[in-house]
């Protein structure tokens, strides 16, 4: 019994220990918190440190000289009026203006090729012959049965004419004449399908064939692509869409081209809401003067919605969170002094403040983490404040 009372002893003793030691540390971290920040929360009917209230009396010198004595240093930025931009980001692809795949409309066997690969044509230049022989035998025949046609029809108008024809006779003529023009017309037409003209200007491919080929109807040729412009089609959710726009200005980056933006335009817009995705396909035009770009690139895509000419921004950094709200330490007669932000738009490290501050504020933007309402600070230079601290 006596060894277990003597253990109980020692266990009281040992737990008084570590709250004694528990309280000292309590007590010392209140005192260095007081002396640097003043009174903490739970005691406000304490005085202000020495240290504090010197702060407090501002930036101490001969005669209100430069800065220095207990007067923090940080790093200031005037608030001025600018323009920020909402936007999206998106991807998409890169496609042409026009394209088509050339095709025969006829069977034949490739006499000629009017084109060299990957350069550009012009709208109607030949890009392939087939072999006409045969049509042209067609054609001198379709000439010789309406020249016949022709002249019976002649003879016929003048017997009739003179009243010694019948009108079936002339009827008969006049129908013979009809079928010899329509088979003539047939026969250049479908010579003329033996040469293959471009339908558009612009860069052809690479081609399936060569001369000698004998190629069916609708047998691929060559593909055609007109590259300037370029075609950019993307999409964005469906809750943007009562904010979109045709003729909206885009930025697009691509990976072939690290580092470099393309500006273009938005020109359509898909009026079909995509069900599976829930979103909207927008279409714009990218210039393409140099031909540097091609159809098929992945691109990433900023969409800017609108643009703000006059908002008031300041660098993320100086905001600081102070339970759900956000503050920022504003430099008035010297002092730092804390106010509540409302924000809006952020974009390339700045951030719209839509209430709190007014153009012209000087706000605080590195040392926020020393100060408190009242604390006497001393605006500096990026360099000179990183040197200070």
């Amino acid at each position: 019994m006596l060894a277990g009372e003597r253990h109980g002893v020692e266990l009281r003793l040992r737990a008084i220990l570590k709250s004694l030691i528990a309280a000292a540390m309590l007590i010392l971290a209140g005192g260095a918190y007081w002396y640097a920040y003043g009174p903490p929360p739970w005691l406000p009917w304490l005085p202000a440190s020495p240290l504090v209230r010197a702060a407090a009396d501002g930036p101490r010198g001969p005669g209100g000289g430069p800065p220095g004595g207990f007067a923090l240093a940080v790093e200031t930025v005037t608030v001025a009026p600018g323009p920020i931009q909402r936007r999206l980001t998106a991807v998409g692809s890169l496609r042409s203006a026009e394209s088509v795949v050339i095709r025969p409309e006829v069977p034949g066997r490739v006499v000629q090729i009017g084109f060299v690969e990957g350069q550009p044509v012009a709208t109607g230049q030949v890009l392939l012959e087939l072999d006409r022989a045969v049509n042209e035998a067609e054609v001198a025949a379709a000439e010789a049965a309406f020249a016949l046609a022709k002249a019976n029809l002649e003879r016929q108008s003048e017997l009739a004419r003179r009243g010694t024809g019948t009108r079936a006779n002339y009827d008969q003529a006049v129908a013979e004449m009809g079928a010899a023009e329509a088979a003539l017309a047939l026969a250049r037409a479908r010579m003329e399908k033996l040469t293959i003209r471009a339908p558009f200007a612009g860069v052809v491919g690479l081609r399936k064939v060569s001369v000698g080929d004998y190629v069916d109807t609708g047998a691929a040729i060559v593909n055609l692509e007109q590259i300037d412009p370029l075609k950019v089609d993307f999409r964005v959710a469906e809750v943007f869409l009562s904010a979109l726009r045709v003729g909206q200005t885009i930025e697009v980056s691509l990976d072939a081209f690290p580092g470099e933006r393309f500006v273009g335009e938005v020109y359509a817009i898909d009026p079909l809401i995509d069900e599976n995705g829930r979103s909207v396909l927008l279409r714009a035009l990218l210039p393409n003067r140099d031909d540097r770009l091609r159809p098929g690139l992945f691109a990433r895509v900023e969409l800017v919605l609108d643009e703000k000419t006059d908002a008031l921004t300041v660098p993320e950094e100086a905001l600081v969170p102070f339970g759900q709200a956000q503050i920022v330490f504003k430099v008035v007669d010297g002092k730092a002094v804390s106010t509540a932000v409302r924000t809006g738009l952020r974009r390339d490290g700045k951030v719209e403040i839509l209430d709190g501050v007014a153009a012209g504020d000087v706000v605080v933007t590195a040392g926020q983490i020393k100060l408190r309402d009242g604390t006497a600070v001393a605006p500096v230079a990026p360099a000179t404040a990183a040197a200070t601290s």
